[in-house]
């Protein structure tokens, strides 16, 4: 045995014996930071209009409660904030409920709460502004370190386009800028739930991206929740909800889909 294999060989034997030790606990190799958390809701009356606005309401209110009691594995926010997106006006600031305003409340709180908050009457959905917010409140609270999540409930059709190509419906999609999120994290997904396949497609081949996960949920999959439900259940016992959202709404993109 070379001189090198023979110190190989004995430094495993030495970490073998430290670990079988009393009272030895092994500590796993790494704790994976806790993701913050941004869910964007639609308050414009299209969204209304459209139907999805009370059911996407109502799923939030258990998506948040999912999350914040880690239930069946849903993954506890190190931040959470909630914001509108769109308003009167372009540019609009909007204000982003911390986690603070969840903690404590169970589900009927949370969609009175949402309801409250965020009512449809939104002229405007100006997703550019609901990034550059998101953007910002990541760099002062220092979250640029962690993963981040960024669920909206929208039928996903942006108001704000250049004037001269309105015309163009691909041009609504190329003016949505994601940049400001580029670099962010190194780990950064955009779900989108509730639209339509063909503004999925369009999210997806038109607006200009490179380093942020796309994932949509068509609004014909999202209706499929409720069904999960058990109206006799708690919400610690609704097993077949917890893992429809995590095959469906906070499924793992490894890489860029187009």
């Amino acid at each position: 045995m070379s001189r090198r294999a023979a110190i190989r060989a004995f430094c495993a034997a030495l970490l073998l014996f430290s670990l079988s030790g009393p009272g030895c606990v092994i500590q796993p190799a790494h704790n994976a930071p806790r993701m913050a958390l941004f869910i964007g809701v639609d308050a414009s009356g299209s969204f209304e209009h459209s139907g999805r606005y009370k059911d996407a309401i109502d799923f939030l209110a258990y998506y948040i409660y999912g999350h914040l009691h880690e239930l069946d594995g849903l993954s506890r926010p190190r931040e959470l904030f909630v914001g509108s997106v769109g308003g009167r006006a372009v540019n609009e600031p909007k204000t982003f409920h911390p986690i603070d305003d969840f903690e404590g409340k169970q589900i009927p709180e949370i969609q009175t709460a949402l309801a409250e908050w965020f009512p449809p009457t939104d002229t405007l959905t100006d997703f550019n502004s609901f990034f550059q917010q998101v953007s910002r409140i990541t760099q002062e609270r220092n979250l640029t370190l962690a993963p981040i999540t960024i669920l909206i409930v929208t039928d996903g059709v942006p108001d704000i386009a250049p004037h001269h190509q309105k015309s163009d419906p691909k041009s609504r999609y190329a003016a949505i800028d994601l940049g400001p999120m580029e670099y962010l994290s190194r780990n950064l997904t955009l779900r989108l739930a509730y639209v339509d396949p063909q503004i999925g497609q369009y999210w997806r081949t038109d607006v200009p991206r490179q380093r942020v996960r796309l994932w949509t949920v068509d609004t014909g999959v999202m209706e499929g929740w409720l069904h999960q439900l058990d109206p006799t259940a708690e919400p610690q016992a609704q097993h077949r909800l917890w893992k429809w959202v995590q095959d469906n709404v906070d499924y793992r993109v490894r890489s860029r889909i187009t």
